[in-house]
């Protein structure tokens, strides 16, 4: 008749199995492969402004969003690393008429297009509150992309006391 093993769990055995577990795990070869999908442009480039955006739109239009789009910055950012923004679009939200994407742009700064928010219908309402860095004092942008392609912007102009950016 065999009798089972039994081995007292101490504190030493457990650190001694959890410390084989590791040595194991980190041993074993890892590959993690992370693919965007084709049809998104990059962000993050340092071009100009009219680089970026021609990059990103082509030479679709960008009109004037004034009626449509609220852009929420302050006028002077006393520290230019953290400068809050806050994007209102009035749009139904519908299949057929919504905001895809909003982008925030900051005209001088070394890399311009510095947030991108994609939305859905399902998101209800077209609002984007987050925090940018601002380099220098200059214009900020937010452009719109609606659901049928067609661009909207405002922009305004912030000043910055202490550069968020390097300076």
């Amino acid at each position: 008749m065999n009798t089972p093993l039994h081995v007292p769990v101490t504190r030493r055995t457990m650190l001694a199995g959890a410390t084989a577990t590791l040595t194991v795990a980190l041993a074993a070869p890892v590959r993690v492969t992370a693919q965007a999908p084709a049809a998104t442009p990059p962000l993050g480039a340092q071009e100009s402004v009219q680089d970026g955006l021609k990059r990103l739109f082509g030479s679709r239009p960008i009109k004037d969003g004034a009626g449509t789009v609220k852009l929420e910055i302050p006028l002077i950012a006393e520290n230019g690393a953290v400068v809050p923004v806050t994007v209102d679009v009035a749009s139904p939200m519908t299949a057929s008429n919504h905001v895809k994407h909003v982008y925030v742009v900051a005209d001088k700064n070394r890399i311009p297009i510095i947030t991108r928010v994609s939305l859905a219908p399902e998101s209800g309402q077209a609002s984007v509150s987050t925090s940018v860095r601002l380099g220098e004092t200059g214009d900020v942008r937010a452009i719109v992309e609606q659901s049928d392609g067609t661009l909207l912007q405002v922009k305004r102009e912030v000043k910055v006391t202490v550069g968020g950016c390097g300076g």
